[in-house]
């Protein structure tokens, strides 16, 4: 018997097999976890679909995260499969391809900066918010995803980095909002992955370069590492633990000079 038995959990963010969000629901899944999941445009749909089948799910459902209409409507046709829910995947993050390359005083816009805080940051809350009613009295937990860029100055990572920033501070808000209803919320602070998201940020190949040859592990993370993490803290066995963030980078965060 897995430790998530039972458990009901909404993933988001799967793009392909090499999205986060699939490492995080194929660990889910191992542990006996009951998983819905949402695609972002027609586009992704049959991805998607063909990858809930793989962990035993049926349940599939459109979401823009930019729209709150949809937002409602997303956690309105969930709550026709389920009558509660126990934990919320948020693994979704977007900031526009020109400004995460050259100097961050140069590529920054306004409206870059603010698509960046919408869909990367506000969008947890928005989820939070929504799927509040069918959390209520479960103890449940939301994880979501994040990098050093919140906390280090990344080069090319510029606007995401202080979105993500913004996202971790969102999470001890609501922490600090939802703990005394039981539920739990954390993030995971993963290493650089390729994956789609990844492929938009300038140089990014150097940076899994550099990672591999400083870090104490001598590697890069893999999507099944930080699908083990973000498993865990949906799951009992971190009951006792919220508003915190999670490192998975084989160590990276810890360096001074390499």
């Amino acid at each position: 018997m897995g430790f998530l038995t039972d458990k009901r959990i909404l993933i988001t963010g799967v793009a392909s097999n090499r999205s986060i969000a699939w490492g995080v629901a194929q660990a889910m899944h191992r542990e006996g976890a009951q998983l819905a999941f949402t695609y972002q445009g027609e586009k992704l749909r049959a991805r998607v679909e063909d990858q809930a089948t793989q962990c035993d799910s049926n349940i599939v459902l459109p979401l823009d995260v930019a729209r709150d209409e949809d937002i409602a409507a997303c956690f309105a046709a969930l709550a026709e499969h389920w009558d509660g829910l126990d934990g919320i995947v948020h693994s979704i993050a977007f900031a526009p391809k020109e400004e995460l390359e050259g100097d961050y005083v140069s590529a920054v816009t306004r409206q870059g900066f603010a698509t960046a805080h919408d869909i990367s940051s506000y969008s947890l809350a928005a989820l939070a918010k929504a799927g509040r009613p069918l959390m209520a009295g479960r103890n449940g937990a939301l994880v979501t995803m994040s990098y050093l860029g919140a906390v280090r100055a990344v080069p090319n990572y510029n606007v995401m980095g202080v979105a993500k920033a913004s996202l971790e501070a969102n999470v001890r808000y609501l922490a600090a909002a939802l703990g005394p209803e039981g539920t739990r919320v954390n993030a995971v602070s993963a290493g650089p992955i390729r994956t789609l998201a990844a492929a938009g940020i300038a140089d990014f190949r150097s940076m899994l370069k550099q990672v591999e040859e400083r870090t104490p592990l001598r590697r890069n993370v893999t999507i099944d590492e930080v699908g083990n993490a973000a498993a865990f803290l949906c799951s009992d066995l971190a009951s006792g633990i919220t508003g915190d963030v999670l490192y998975v980078d084989t160590g990276y965060h810890i360096l001074g000079l390499g």
